[in-house]
């Protein structure tokens, strides 16, 4: 760890090994994720290192992965790197002995850690929405099945590498109690190493002058569904909710963001964006405006997470959604989260509470703002993180770097005799 001189006060910058089967300088990586995991770190921990993404020997195997339609590719690829993790492990182990960090901090990838033998002393840290068994067998991932029709006879290896790396690993940091319950479950994590830190918008944090705290439901309720998918994000129910409050007297509107509903879903009291660009200022500020005059957020879908949502609560706009896996909605909150199975009616009644009740919904859109600020913000989640490292180095007594790093590493060894499997 280093410390600015003259400054006894200074905050410790760490130095961070960055690893994931993908840079997080593809913004458009896990959705998004791993870039803002990568600057937040960044900013409120360190400085960070990204490994590449070399299997090494084996190189030549992943470039022809990569070749794979993405639909393929996307599945096989961790599998393909879980059989050849004891030979992809050695080449990570020789970037991190090029250096000397204080923490090796992968994402999502966990087979990346698989296998691992560390040159040295370092705090290993895990993050990620969900894992294969806590999705694969969770109503989460019930609601989009498995493109291999074979892929349960990996299960039982892919289980045990999971439990492996996971127990393994000094801090696995979890963004709901949803994955971090199923975690703990599954692989036996105790508490001093699984922990539950909120994961941010998938947007800047909006600045407080676009901000509509004050955004009273007059003569009609705006309702907002921002996904990429109609029927996985609730699309269909959606619409009939709209539909329920229209036959109630009920003026209504809804705004669909991402995705093009199929024409019978349609109706005249619908907007439809298929795709705004965040990247173009324009497109970009028509995207912030919804969420900025909406009146709710309502996506009754099946999510490990759900970036989205936590873009509503920025704007102080309130989510509707089902009380299914990881979406962060604390009930009553930054919004109401209804049980699964639960009817339109049962929409449309939390609705109406809100459309009849001026200060309800008032004190709604500020307890939801409230949220993001403490829970949902990229720099809330960086100082926690900071100090959950922190603490973890200083609970395992990491030795000197410039000792370790002299010594021989098994690891390391026999690197050039792998090369045989790419000929």
């Amino acid at each position: 760890m280093s410390q600015a001189a003259g400054t006894e006060h200074a905050p410790v910058r760490l130095k961070i090994a960055y690893l994931c089967d993908h840079s997080p300088k593809l913004t458009w990586s896990h959705s998004g994720g791993n870039t803002r995991l990568y600057n937040a770190l960044q900013k409120h921990v360190g400085d960070v290192t990204i490994l590449s993404n070399s299997w090494g020997a084996v190189n030549c195997v992943r470039k022809l992965v990569e070749k794979l339609p993405l639909s393929i590719n996307l599945r096989a690829r961790f599998r393909i790197h879980l059989l050849l993790s004891r030979i992809i492990a050695r080449h990570v182990a020789k970037e991190l002995a090029k250096g000397e960090y204080d923490v090796l901090f992968c994402p999502y990838a966990y087979f990346c850690l698989a296998n691992l033998k560390l040159p040295y002393p370092i705090v290993t840290v895990f993050s990620s929405d969900s894992t294969y068994w806590a999705y694969k067998y969770s109503k989460v991932g019930a609601a989009f099945g498995s493109f291999f029709s074979f892929s349960r006879m990996f299960d039982s290896a892919i289980f045990r590498a999971e439990r492996e790396v996971y127990r393994s690993t000094d801090l696995c940091l979890w963004p709901s109690s949803w994955i971090k319950r199923s975690a703990d479950t599954l692989y036996g994590l105790s508490e001093s190493q699984s922990h539950m830190v909120h994961w941010g918008a998938n947007i800047a944090p909006p600045d407080e002058s676009s901000l509509r705290i004050q955004n009273p439901i007059t003569d009609e309720v705006k309702l907002l569904l921002v996904g990429r998918d109609w029927v996985p994000k609730g699309g269909p129910a959606v619409v009939k909710i709209l539909l329920a409050l229209q036959s109630q007297g009920v003026r209504a509107h809804l705004t669909v963001v991402g995705c093009t509903p199929p024409e019978s879903d349609m109706h005249e009291n619908m907007t439809v964006y298929p795709q705004l660009n965040k990247e173009d200022p324009s497109e970009y500020a028509t995207f912030t405006n919804l969420y900025r005059t909406s009146h709710l957020f309502v996506m009754p879908s099946y999510e490990a997470y759900g970036f989205a949502f936590c873009e509503a609560s920025a704007y102080g706009l309130p989510s509707i959604c089902l009380d299914v896996g990881g979406v962060p909605v604390k009930d009553g909150v930054n919004g109401r989260q209804l049980p699964d199975g639960a009817s339109t009616e049962d929409f449309v009644k939390i609705i109406t509470e809100y459309t009849n009740n001026a200060e309800k919904y008032q004190a709604l859109r500020e307890s939801t703002r409230g949220y993001y600020e403490e829970h949902l913000h990229w720099d809330a989640w960086g100082r926690k993180t900071r100090d959950l490292m922190i603490e973890a180095i200083s609970k395992t007594s990491v030795k000197s770097r410039s000792k370790s790093s002299s010594e021989p590493n098994p690891a390391l060894e026999h690197d050039q005799d792998e090369r045989r499997h790419c000929g």
